[in-house]
């Protein structure tokens, strides 16, 4: 069993997050503790919802300072991979986590793509890292996000809606998926699998 915290921040979809996790052989604490957060070999922050509304979640927690800290992997989840930017558009400008220095930004609707975006979609690596090992552009994802990260040298594999953006993102021990693995049969099971090998 390989332990993980999932932090709960309030406005996540925990139960199948964790249940997608226990699937692949993960020990998981649901917490908000820091001290249980900061000794977990590996941290997951996942959300669905609004950005602002996350961010003071973590600011009442006492987490948004901390968690730029962490030194272990970490994941972040859809909106959690958002909030590990600098900021958002969403609900004007929201201040975010600034793991990443780039900005969310809202995704533009045109005569084929509506937003939000909602269903599967194809992934397409950009560049080699063990979090997509097994992936390629046959790899679909199950997608739920009306905001976005610009596709930039953290982007690991982008995905298209109207627009190009970032599917899959990392930098050093912080990394991000756009889509949700929960969702997303096999492929969003080998993501999880290759998170929990990360050494």
């Amino acid at each position: 069993m390989t332990p993980i915290a999932l932090i709960d921040s309030g406005v996540a979809n925990i139960g199948s997050v964790r249940a997608a996790l226990e699937r692949e052989g993960a020990e998981v604490t649901v917490t908000r503790d820091w001290d249980t957060i900061a000794r977990a070999p590996r941290v997951i922050l996942p959300g669905v919802g609004a950005a602002a509304a996350a961010m003071r979640e973590l600011d009442a927690l006492d987490l948004s300072a901390r968690l730029p800290t962490l030194t272990q992997p970490v994941l972040g989840v859809c909106l959690g991979m958002q909030l590990m930017f600098a900021s958002s558009e969403e609900g004007g400008q929201t201040r975010c986590l600034g793991l990443f220095a780039s900005a969310i930004r809202r995704l533009q609707a045109n005569e084929t793509a509506r937003v939000p975006h909602m269903g599967w979609n194809a992934l397409k690596p950009l560049r080699a890292h063990p979090l997509i090992d097994g992936l390629d552009e046959r790899s679909y994802a199950y997608f739920v996000h009306s905001f976005a990260a610009p596709v930039s040298e953290l982007t690991l594999a982008s995905c298209d809606h109207g627009q190009p953006f970032s599917a899959i993102v990392a930098r050093g021990n912080f990394m991000g998926a756009q889509f949700h693995p929960e969702r997303s049969a096999e492929v969003g099971a080998r993501l999880i699998r290759n998170f929990l090998a990360l050494s």
